[in-house]
């Protein structure tokens, strides 16, 4: 499902993100 894709690709872009900058959050 694309949608499942789009949750997938989100979640691992934030995950991503909140490696890189943990003081953001």
């Amino acid at each position: 499902m694309v949608i499942l894709g789009v949750i997938i690709a989100g979640l691992a872009a934030y995950l991503v993100y909140a490696l890189v900058n943990p003081e953001r959050l």
